[in-house]
């Protein structure tokens, strides 16, 4: 794919930029410059290759999923803007 003086100046219009003839010019190479490198990706035979999920083999050691009680509930309403001690009050978002 190659971009033309045609859709550089729609791409123009549509990023709302008002473009010198020179500057036009040096960003029409560079544009076509990095679809050439974009499209080098496509030359190798990718077909045997399996997807990388991860970069290397390091496992993130996970702790134990405990339950535990909890019973903080009263400082957590001491820190609340506003509450009526069984629930947190805010603001009304909708009508």
């Amino acid at each position: 794919m190659q971009i033309d003086r045609a859709l550089l100046l729609r791409i123009e219009h549509l990023a709302r930029l008002e473009l010198s003839e020179d500057s036009r010019e040096a960003i029409l190479q560079d544009m076509n410059k990095i679809l050439d490198m974009v499209e080098k990706l496509n030359e190798p035979d990718t077909t045997a290759v399996e997807p990388l999920v991860y970069v290397n083999e390091a496992t993130q050691p996970l702790r134990d999923d405990v339950t535990e009680v909890w019973d903080q509930r009263d400082a957590a309403f001491r820190n609340a803007p506003l509450s009526d001690g069984s629930f947190f009050k805010v603001p009304k978002m909708m009508e």
